[in-house]
């Protein structure tokens, strides 16, 4: 293999061996992509021997086309596209899934990249008819290559262009498979966003402007097939609970038919090149289970088929707004020990909808001491303290009216009405959080927690005894206990946080950050009462 990636220095090489490969195959389909880009090869030239051996690798199972071109493609200029090769593991285990299920007379790979799954899925299902569709030029010409080399281009149709474009329908069922693309929204045009908007509406549901490609792949599958199809995608994990995802959630439980999630934990690199928490969604289109299967993993050698885990029923998904922590098994705590939730309320911070605004400074001089609060405003207030906050002096103050601004005395009232004026000409009275305010002056603070933690990080959570009595916005979550706790057990319950949480309790995003939300918090296994007054907890 390593004479091979010498060869393949650059992608005019690659371009060189993916019209080699085909030429190589009597009958081979790539005479059009030679006409395309030919001149782009015509500057590279391949040794017979480099040909024979990336024939015998491919033959062998490998992908060494897609292998280089993520090498010559970083990761950042790959995810303009979404592209993130899935490594041949975890292609395996989704083929054997779609092989167990149900035969089909067509596969679907909607991003197709160098047809990593289409080759395996050609040799599980010998005679149905492979469809791949990718965006990239250089993808769709290494997918053809490999299609012809595993025997399999006389029966395969590679598509350069966008699924969302994709509607055929065929006699019989067709598998859709493959790894939707991962794209932010910022990067998605506005003709597509409306797409959306307007298929997702024909179904009765709502989209965000916010969702990833990935959303789309799912959509543009709901719509396009019909009854008794079925497939399994890979994709981020992300829409299990954040809000955009809900069409997602949605989908599942309706036209798409969801039948089982898999999670990856991000430890077992799903991506080599992209530490991210993955899924694997099965599917089949119009069925309506009694229940999903939801299942966890942390090591790819567990991955040893789908469709397997914890019964969830669809009702009880239909009222939850997040699905993460269903992937858990539920964990029976060590004598002694409960879930973090049987002793506090976890509560995200309040959103101010506008930090500049409402975080004082030069713009609020003169607001009276009683509409101002000391606040931790940064991760770092928490994660320097250790475990010990007991000076507010150094935390920034929240600007945090009442509702009923005739609450205020005269003066107070006056210097309030001063500020507002600026805050409305900061535009404080527009924003998206203000104009869903009782009073768009307001924000709200929730009141003091006895502690307070980090919730999004490249770290595990930090955690911090609040003898200061700040409050906190949304860069934190606080810990409420349901009976009081002695400054000892707290004590003796910071500390155990701080040492016995990891990263793998939490939802691992693109990047590496790491987050908690507050149900994931509440159940985490500490100590119980006993424990923490007897000092115990280490």
């Amino acid at each position: 293999m390593t004479k091979i990636k010498d060869s393949l220095r650059s992608e005019s090489d690659l371009v060189a061996a993916a019209l080699a490969l085909g030429a190589a195959v009597a009958g081979g389909p790539l005479a059009a992509a030679e006409v395309t880009l030919g001149k782009s090869a015509s500057k590279a030239t391949l040794r017979k021997a480099t040909v024979t051996s990336l024939k015998d690798a491919i033959l062998a199972g490998e992908d060494p086309l897609g292998d280089a071109f993520s090498i010559l493609r970083s990761a950042e200029e790959r995810r303009e596209n979404g592209a993130t090769y899935t490594p041949a593991a975890i292609v395996q285990t989704m083929v054997d899934w779609a092989a167990a299920t149900r035969k089909a007379s067509r596969i679907v790979d909607p991003g197709v990249g160098s047809a990593r799954f289409l080759t395996r899925a050609a040799a599980a299902f010998p005679n149905a008819e492979l469809v791949g569709i990718d965006v990239d030029p250089l993808a769709t010409l290494m997918a053809r290559a490999n299609l012809a080399v595993a025997g399999a281009g006389d029966r395969a149709r590679v598509i350069l262009g966008d699924y969302r474009s994709f509607s055929e329908r065929v006699d019989g069922s067709t598998l859709y498979i493959g790894n939707p693309p991962y794209v932010r929204h910022h990067q998605i045009a506005p003709k597509w966003k409306d797409w959306l908007a307007v298929e997702s509406s024909k179904l009765g549901l709502t989209a965000s402007k916010l969702a990833g490609l990935h959303v789309y792949f799912f959509l543009a599958t709901t719509c396009s097939a019909k009854p008794k199809d079925f497939g399994a995608f890979i994709t981020a994990a992300e829409w299990l609970d954040v809000n955009y995802g809900a069409l997602v959630r949605s989908l599942m439980l309706g036209g798409l038919g969801g039948k089982s999630v898999t999670v990856i934990d991000p430890a077992a690199q799903p991506f080599p090149d992209a530490a991210t928490t993955a899924s694997i969604t099965t599917f089949e289109i119009g069925a309506k289970p009694t229940s999903l299967y939801f299942r966890r993993i942390d090591d790819l050698d567990a991955l040893d088929e789908l469709g397997k885990g914890r019964k969830v029923h669809r009702d009880r998904l239909a009222n939850e707004g997040r699905w993460s922590h269903l992937t858990r098994a539920a964990e029976k705590p060590p004598e002694g020990f409960v879930e973090l939730g049987e002793l506090c309320r976890v509560h995200r911070g309040a959103v101010t909808g506008a930090n500049d605004v409402w975080i004082a400074g030069p713009h609020s001089v003169g607001l009276p001491e009683s509409v101002l609060f000391p606040t931790i405003t940064r991760a770092r207030e928490v994660l320097d303290s250790g475990g010990l906050l007991t000076d507010s002096a150094r935390l920034r103050c929240v600007i945090d009216l009442p509702a009923d601004l005739d609450e205020l005395d005269t003066s107070e009232r006056d210097a309030v009405t001063k500020f507002l004026k600026v805050a409305r000409a900061m535009g404080a009275n527009t924003g998206y959080v203000a104009s869903h305010r009782k009073a768009w002056w307001s924000v709200g603070l929730r009141a003091a927690a006895p502690i307070i933690s980090t919730y999004m990080a490249r770290r595990p959570p930090g955690f911090v005894i609040n003898k200061a009595d700040a409050r906190h916005i949304n860069i934190a979550h606080g810990l409420y206990p349901r009976d009081p706790l002695t400054e000892k057990a707290k004590k003796a319950l910071v500390d155990y946080l701080q040492v016995n949480i990891s990263q793998r309790s939490g939802r691992t995003y693109a990047g590496g950050l790491t987050k908690f939300e507050p149900r994931e918090m509440e159940r985490l296994i500490v100590p119980g009462p006993a424990l923490l007054s007897a000092g115990a907890a280490l």
